[in-house]
């Protein structure tokens, strides 16, 4: 821990959670724990595989449904 705050880890730690020199992280406080993750850059969320895939027909008629179910539709 540095004097102004600063939390320092070792890269082995760095290394283990994906964070990156210039990489963002977010952090969240649990009770009395300090959670400290790595955002993914949009680089590394276009390599990861599709969730799912479908087409442009399926998103439109889902749309619809919805729009449909909501009232909002026409």
């Amino acid at each position: 821990m540095g004097r102004k705050g600063e939390i320092f880890t070792n890269s082995d730690l760095r290394k283990r959670a994906n964070i990156k020199e210039g990489g963002k992280v977010k952090a969240n406080v649990v009770g009395n724990k300090l959670i400290i993750e790595a955002i993914p850059s949009i680089e590394e969320l276009l390599r990861q595989p599709p969730i799912m895939r479908t087409t442009t027909k399926e998103v439109e008629k889902t749309s619809e449904e919805i729009q449909k179910e909501e009232g909002i539709y026409g």
